[in-house]
Parts: C-alpha cells; sequence; structure tokens
C-alpha cells in the first residue's frame, strides 16, 4: 500500500512540531527548508537563554494572547506542563525562573534541537533544506532544489504551511508565502515585540544604552506593569515596552498617536514625592533629585522632557515624575521585531486550520493571525498550533 504524502513547509517550531505529531502514524512526511539548516529563528532566540514557555495559571496564561478564544483549545492540550514532559521525552530537563519563565537546565536551545531533529530523523521524517517552495496549486507544490538549481513539481496528500510571518527575514521567515493567498485571507502584518522610537536631543547620547530601572510603565491607566527599559539611540526598548506594544498600536488606530506613560518613583506616592521636592532649600537640584530616588538616567530623563521653569515647582514636577508623558514616533522596523502581529485571518480558516480557498492545506505557527508578548507565549502558541494543524491533517487523511 502506498503511503500518504505530506508536505511541511517550514522547519520552525511549529512545523517541527506538526512533524512530531504526524510521524506516529504510516506517512511520508517531507518537511522543506529553504535555508540550510532548522528553526535558525529559534536558535537565535535561544542564544542568551531558551525561555520555551511560562509557569502562570492557564487561564491568565491564555489571556495573553489578543486571539485568546481561538488559541484557547489547542493551547489547553499543550500548555507549560506538556511541553516541560515532551522536553523531558528528549532528555532535555528544564526548570522555573522565579519570573514564572520556562527554560531548558541548560538554558541554550541548540541541545533541545539536536535532540528533537535527531528524534524524528529516527521517526523517518524526510528533511530537504536548501528547498524553496516557490508556487501552491491546490495540493501540488512548485520546489526549487536551491543546491542543484533543480525544480520539481510535487503532488501531496495533504500540506501544512508552516512558514513564519516578516521579522528576522534573514533566518528564513521572508513572507513570499503570502502570493499565494488571497489579499483578504490575510490581516496585514505589523511588529510586534519591538522597541519604540522617539526623537532625542543630542543631551540624551550619553544615556544610551543605559537602563530605566523599577519604572512602572502604562498606555492605559488598567494595564501598568513594573520592570525595566533600555534608552536606545533610536529611542526604548525591553520586555517592558514590549508588553505594551499592542496597546500602543491600537491607540495608534483610533487616535493617531501613540503615548507611553511613567511613573519614574512607584514606590513614592505623589504627596510623598511632593513633600520630598518641598525640601530643597538650598540644596542644588541635582543633589534633591539624587536623594529622592532619581538616579542619573532617569535625572536625565526628567530634564530631557520636563520643561526648565517647572523643576522649581513640587507639585508640578511630582505630577511629571510619577505620570511622564513620552511622545512616540512609531515602531521599529519589522524586521528588526522579535514578532509579529496579523498574518492568515481566522475567517480564511476551518475549525481545523485548513484554508477554505485550498482543501487539505492546512496552516500554524507565526503566519497565523494572533499575537503575543515574549515570555515563552509565542513558543507555546506555535507549538499549539503545529499540533492542531498536523491532528486536522490526520483527521483529514483519516476519513
Amino acid at each position: 500500500m502506498i503511503k500518504k504524502r505530506i508536505a511541511i513547509v517550514g522547519a520552525g517550531p511549529a512545523g517541527l512540531m506538526a512533524a512530531e505529531f504526524l510521524s506516529q502514524f504510516d506517512y511520508d512526511v517531507h518537511v522543506y527548508e529553504h535555508k540550510p539548516s532548522a528553526a535558525r529563528k529559534f536558535l537565535m532566540a535561544g542564544k542568551t537563554g531558551l525561555n520555551i514557555s511560562h509557569a502562570e495559571e492557564l487561564s491568565q496564561f491564555i489571556q495573553r494572547y489578543d486571539q485568546a478564544t481561538w488559541l484557547a483549545d489547542w493551547i489547553y492540550q499543550c500548555d507549560a506542563s506538556w511541553i516541560r514532559q515532551w522536553m523531558q521525552g528528549l532528555g532535555i530537563e528544564s526548570y522555573v525562573g522565579s519570573s514564572g519563565r520556562i527554560f531548558p537546565l541548560e538554558m541554550k536551545a541548540a541541545p533541545l534541537l539536536r535532540a528533537w531533529l535527531r528524534r524524528l530523523g529516527e521517526q523517518g521524517i524526510q528533511f530537504h533544506y536548501r528547498h524553496r517552495v516557490a508556487h501552491l496549486d491546490g495540493q501540488c507544490l512548485t520546489i526549487q532544489d536551491l543546491k542543484a538549481q533543480q525544480q520539481h513539481v510535487i503532488n501531496f496528500d495533504a500540506i501544512v504551511l508552516a512558514c513564519g510571518a516578516v521579522s528576522w527575514p534573514q533566518l528564513g521567515s521572508d513572507g513570499a508565502w503570502q502570493q499565494w493567498l488571497g489579499a483578504d485571507a490575510l490581516n496585514t502584518f505589523q511588529a510586534s515585540n519591538a522597541g519604540v522610537c522617539c526623537s532625542w536631543s543630542s543631551y540624551m547620547q550619553t544615556l544610551f544604552g543605559q537602563p530605566l530601572k523599577r519604572v512602572n510603565a502604562w498606555v492605559n491607566p488598567s494595564e501598568k506593569s513594573i520592570g525595566d527599559i533600555v534608552i536606545s539611540h533610536y529611542g526604548l526598548e525591553s520586555g517592558l515596552i514590549y508588553k505594551h506594544n499592542r496597546a500602543l498600536r491600537q491607540q495608534f488606530a483610533v487616535t493617531g498617536q501613540m503615548n507611553l506613560y511613567l511613573d519614574l518613583l512607584p514606590e513614592l506616592t505623589e504627596a510623598e514625592l511632593k513633600q520630598k521636592l518641598q525640601a530643597q532649600g538650598k540644596q542644588s537640584t541635582a543633589n534633591l533629585w539624587r536623594k529622592i530616588g532619581l538616579d542619573s538616567v532617569k535625572a536625565g530623563l526628567v530634564r530631557e522632557l520636563v520643561p526648565k521653569q517647572d523643576w522649581a515647582n513640587p507639585t508640578v514636577l511630582a505630577q511629571q515624575i510619577k505620570q511622564l508623558k513620552i511622545d512616540l514616533e512609531s515602531f521599529r522596523p519589522i524586521e528588526e521585531a522579535i514578532s509579529c502581529a496579523g498574518g492568515v485571518k481566522q475567517s480564511a480558516l476551518t475549525d481545523g486550520l485548513e484554508l477554505k480557498q485550498h482543501d487539505r492545506v492546512f496552516c500554524c505557527g507565526e503566519m497565523l493571525d494572533w499575537d503575543a508578548p515574549t515570555g515563552g507565549y509565542l513558543l507555546t502558541a506555535c507549538f499549539a498550533t503545529g499540533r492542531a494543524a498536523a491532528h486536522a491533517v490526520h483527521r483529514c487523511l483519516e476519513d
């Protein structure tokens, strides 16, 4: 009996997880990757410590996604506990950090990826590196062998698209697949988990690369969070900034502006701060600010953004320090973003992630229209949707 042939386009986390699920059945599974090796973005993300998931309570975990209802069932089946057990099955132990983030014990992505690829190979998954899919026509793929400079047209019983979004295109996710789908199937990609730009004066140059430590940040007053922010030559960067990317995009869509607010001294109330500022006496401004808790970076930001005539007014200055408004201009280019919002719309897919316009063609991973902050949420959703698409493929082929 001839095995049913399945193509997986893209050897990132979603594609590999789809291959993992399908490897337990008697299928002929082929993974096509136009780069020379698998999961290059996964490896890059794990260079400083692979944050693979998060141990927070699952109902709260789900709410980190902008498409929580759509993704919920799949993530419940592929949650942090499942991921840790799966890693253990590959011989990779994990631990929960103080922030709740989950990491491999060795921290790096490479040992996990090597073990994973080795097992997939042993289970019969066939990898074709430096093979670019140039065209999709029904269940037929036009595939370019970049090394041999040959082109092949191959029919498959089912196809899983795990092509990624458009961030970090040098690592493989170049978005070329968008031409295979109609414009009505896609929401435009936007930078997510990206730094934000604002115009600094030359005064700020000495502060570039330095952190604003333990500040409270918000776009909407009901969504405040504490952390550190790095001042860069172009604006602001950090996980705390990424956390507010979605709110900034929504604000811009409604008002045409992006405004971030900072409380530079969250441990003090405005009244306490005003009282301390009133005790200036003969102290210099710099000395007083240092005593109330403004280090050189925070003080520099106040000097940059608060008019000089307000520095001697305790009431106004206290208000500014507690609600310092920063006018932002844009996000960094999408090519620099950690991830993207936008992609294949839910309305273009069946409940099993099959494209309505392409029978037996399924989508998963970052190419889908969902967004989440960093902290393990991105990888978890890639794993979960990869498994979900593969499960739907199996149901389809078994009918």
